[in-house]
C-alpha cells in the first residue's frame, strides 16, 4: 500500500492559519481560550476598539496625526471606557470622544450595553433614517462590510412580526391622559404616491409613564378613522380614559365620547393659539399671543373668562374670528381649569405627542416614499424603539399628581391601581 496522503484542511475564510496559530499559541486550558483574560476577550476589545478608531477617522475627515487635521475645527479628545456584555462575558472597552462631542458612533452606540452582530447594526442605522444604499455604503466605508441590500431589506423585516405582536398586545385598564395625533408621510399606493396620515396615540399609565398604544395608517385624517382607532383601544383592554389630548379636528370629540363617554376632552391650547394666529398680521401677533396667554394662564375659569372678554374688548373689531373660534370650542378648552397645575400643563398641551411627531418626522425624512403602508410602520416602530430611550416622565411631582388625580375621579382611579 503507498503512504496516505494527509488531508490538508482549508484555511477560514480571512484569517489565515498562520495567523490563527500565532493568536492560539500558549493556550492550554478553556480559561486561556474563554476565561476572563483569555484571547477570545483581547480579540474582540482589540477589534472593537479598531473599529471605533476607524470610525473616529472617518467621522473627523482624517486620519490620526495627520496634517488634514490641523485647524479642521475639530480633533480627538481622548477616551471614555464602557463595559459590554456578550457571549463572552463582560468586556471593557475604549470609546474615542472628539473635542466638539459631536462623535456617535455606530458599532457601539450611546447607551448600547450588549456587543452586537452586523444585523444589530444595520437596525440601529434602519432606525435612525439611513436609507438601504446609505447603510450599504457605511458599513463598506468604516469596516469593508460587502452588505447586499437584500440583506438589509430581509434583516429590516425580521422585525415585522415583531411590530405586529406590538400592535396587537393588550393594554392597560385605565390611562389617565390619553394624546392623540397624526403625522403625514408619503406612502405608495396603487401605483400613485400619496400622502398618508399616520394616526398616534400616547397613553399616560397609572405609573407616570408614557407608552405609545400603536401606530394606524389612512388615507386621510378624519373623526371616523378616529373612531376606529378608539374602538381598537378599547377591544385591547383598555376600560377607561379619564382625559383625552386631542387637537380641533371637527367630529374628534364625539369619537371619543362615543366610546368612552366618562372621558373629560381637552383641546390643545397650542394648537388653538397656534390656529388663532393665522388670522394675525406679523406686526400684531407678538401682542395677540400675549393677550390670549392671560386667557389660558388665568388662576380659574372665572377669570380665564373676563381676560378673553378683555381681549375681544381689544381685538376683536380687528380679528373677530379669534374671539369667535375660543367661545365656540370654549368647552373643551377650559377642563383644565378644574386641574392643580402640575397636571395642567400635561393636560392642555400635545407638546408629548408633538415632540415624538418631530423625532418620527426626522426619521423619516430620508425617504421620498415608502412603497408599503407595512413598510412605513416597521420604520416608525424601530424610530420608536430608540426615541424612548430619551423620554422622561411628563408630569414630575409623579406622587403629588396621582394622589390629585385620585380625588378628582376617585373609584374611577383608585379601583385600578
Amino acid at each position: 500500500m503507498g503512504k496516505s496522503k494527509i488531508k490538508e484542511q482549508p484555511e477560514t475564510a480571512g484569517f489565515p492559519d498562520h495567523l490563527i496559530d500565532a493568536l492560539v499559541k500558549g493556550v492550554r486550558t478553556e480559561g486561556d481560550l474563554f476565561g476572563e483574560n483569555g484571547i477570545l476577550k483581547q480579540i474582540t476589545k482589540r477589534l472593537v476598539e479598531r473599529a471605533l478608531v476607524a470610525e473616529m477617522s472617518h467621522h473627523l475627515g482624517y486620519e490620526k496625526h495627520a496634517v488634514e487635521g490641523n485647524n479642521s475645527g475639530n480633533s480627538r479628545n481622548g477616551k471614555t471606557t464602557k463595559t459590554l456584555t456578550g457571549e463572552i462575558g463582560e468586556v471593557e472597552i475604549e470609546i474615542p470622544r472628539d473635542r466638539n462631542g459631536d462623535f456617535e458612533p455606530t458599532i457601539v452606540r450611546k447607551h448600547q450595553r450588549r456587543l452586537g452582530r452586523i444585523e444589530d447594526q444595520i437596525l440601529s442605522m434602519y432606525a435612525r433614517g439611513m436609507t438601504t444604499r446609505d447603510i450599504q455604503g457605511h458599513l463598506k466605508d468604516i469596516y469593508g462590510a460587502d452588505v447586499s441590500p437584500d440583506l438589509i431589506s430581509s434583516v429590516t423585516d425580521s422585525v415585522l412580526e415583531e411590530v405586529t405582536e406590538w400592535q396587537n398586545r393588550p393594554l392597560d385598564p385605565l390611562y389617565l391622559i390619553v394624546w392623540l395625533d397624526a403625522i403625514f408621510i408619503k406612502i405608495r399606493d396603487e401605483g400613485h404616491v400619496r400622502k398618508k396620515a399616520v394616526y398616534i396615540a400616547i397613553g399616560l399609565n397609572t405609573e407616570g409613564l408614557k407608552e405609545v398604544l400603536g401606530l394606524w395608517v389612512e388615507q386621510t385624517e378624519g373623526a371616523k378613522f378616529w373612531l376606529k382607532v378608539i374602538a381598537e383601544i378599547k377591544a385591547r383592554g383598555v376600560d377607561d380614559i379619564l382625559i383625552a389630548a386631542i387637537d380641533g379636528l371637527k367630529g374628534f370629540p364625539e369619537a371619543i365620547e362615543s366610546v368612552y363617554p366618562d372621558a373629560q376632552i381637552q383641546l390643545c391650547l397650542v394648537h388653538m393659539v397656534r390656529n388663532s394666529l393665522r388670522y394675525v398680521s406679523f406686526k400684531d401677533r407678538k401682542h395677540v399671543a400675549a393677550d390670549l396667554k392671560t386667557v389660558y394662564r388665568a388662576p380659574n375659569v372665572e377669570q380665564a373668562e373676563k381676560a378673553l372678554d378683555a381681549f375681544e374688548k381689544e381685538w376683536g373689531e380687528k380679528f373677530p374670528l379669534i374671539g369667535k373660534s375660543w367661545r365656540t370650542h370654549w368647552e373643551f378648552l377650559i377642563p383644565f381649569f378644574a386641574y392643580p397645575s402640575p397636571i395642567r400643563r400635561a393636560m392642555y398641551t400635545t407638546n408629548t405627542i408633538e415632540s415624538l411627531n418631530f423625532s418620527l418626522k426626522k426619521a423619516v425624512k430620508n425617504r421620498s416614499s415608502f412603497p408599503t403602508d407595512e413598510a412605513a410602520v416597521k420604520l416608525l416602530y424601530m424610530a420608536l424603539k430608540n426615541i424612548k430611550r430619551r423620554w422622561t416622565m411628563p408630569i414630575k411631582d409623579w406622587g403629588s399628581a396621582i394622589n390629585q388625580f385620585s380625588i378628582i375621579f376617585g373609584d374611577r382611579l383608585s379601583l385600578k391601581l
